[in-house]
């Protein structure tokens, strides 16, 4: 299983205790997964609501919620999606008129707005006014059109929006929980989403995925140790790599001076430092300076290599 998937299985168990926040949630699913139809027939406009998903967790917890916040049990149809595809369409399906205006009064939706056809819902910011019903709103959004990459590769969770005006709406939510949410353009659809894992932590707090937000502090925690030792070995290597080139270079100069002007001709420090570089060409500059006597310093040693490096140089002139 995904961790997208195990973040929507966790959030489909997250069943709010106030009948508000039930709203909220339900009203969440109804704007990105469902539509108003009316029919007309004999002058009369019945009307009912369709929430079709092809994520079974997102059926279920539709249909709890309808039962819940409003003692309603809708009729579920269970379709394959289509003939190459093997994955399985769910549409509830409430059409008690009662129960549908029951629903549309309830989130604030008026048959004012609905015409011939189909109508796709909006969620009223009147439903939105307390922290726990926004809460709700982002948990049901996630559930039907949220995703989120695997941890381990990247940081990325997405909200996939037909509208704009739903994903400007979403942006302006989690923005009151201080979370950044940025739109981009994706052929025709309109996706918000969060980039930085600090930012999908929090947001994964907001909907209550206690148990995703743990997995995913104990990745951000092991990438975080990875890299640093990944970054501490690189260090090292490029240090002992440096290392190596300097006393090359070092023992070359030291030798072309021994062929070619003789290292007893040399002051007695340099000549000194000479002869114990040649003896340990594997030894960083502090060491060789403990093997001198009496023993020098780091920058006294360095000092006496940059001397016969001269020396070398105006030599090879």
């Amino acid at each position: 299983m995904s961790f997208s998937s195990k973040v929507k299985e966790e959030l489909s168990a997250v069943i709010p205790s106030a009948r508000h926040c039930q709203i909220a949630e339900l009203a969440s699913i109804l704007q990105f997964c469902g539509k108003v139809y009316p029919l007309r027939q004999n002058g009369n406009t019945p009307i009912l609501i369709k929430i079709h998903t092809e994520n079974e967790l997102v059926a279920r917890k539709c249909f709890t919620l309808l039962k819940k916040a409003f003692n309603i049990y809708p009729s579920v149809a269970v379709r394959q999606s289509s003939r190459q595809s093997r994955n399985l369409s769910y549409i509830l399906t409430v059409d008690r008129t009662e129960e549908v205006r029951s629903i549309l009064q309830t989130c604030k939706w008026y048959e004012d707005f609905i015409q011939d056809g189909e109508v796709s819902l909006r969620t009223h910011s009147l439903l939105l006014k307390s922290n726990c019903c926004k809460r709700s709103f982002l948990r049901g959004a996630y559930l039907a059109i949220g995703s989120m990459s695997d941890p381990e590769k990247s940081y990325h969770l997405e909200y996939v929006c037909f509208r704009q005006e739903d994903a400007l709406f979403l942006v302006d939510i989690l923005k009151s929980f201080s979370l950044e949410g940025k739109i981009v353009l994706r052929k025709r659809y309109y996706v918000v989403y969060l980039k930085e894992g600090e930012g999908i932590v929090d947001l994964l707090n907001v909907m209550e995925a206690h148990v995703a937000l743990m997995e995913l502090e104990n990745t951000r925690i092991l990438k975080e140790v990875r890299n640093s030792v990944n970054r501490r070995v690189n260090c090292e290597a490029a240090n002992i790599t440096k290392t190596v080139n300097a006393a090359t270079r070092q023992i070359e100069d030291i030798l072309y001076i021994k062929e070619h002007y003789g290292l007893e001709n040399l002051p007695d420090n340099l000549c000194e430092i000479a002869m114990v570089r040649l003896d340990n060409p594997e030894v960083s500059l502090k060491e060789l300076g403990e093997l001198l006597s009496p023993k020098v310093g780091k920058s006294g040693v360095n000092h006496r290599l940059r001397k016969l490096t001269e020396i070398a140089d105006r030599l090879k002139v």
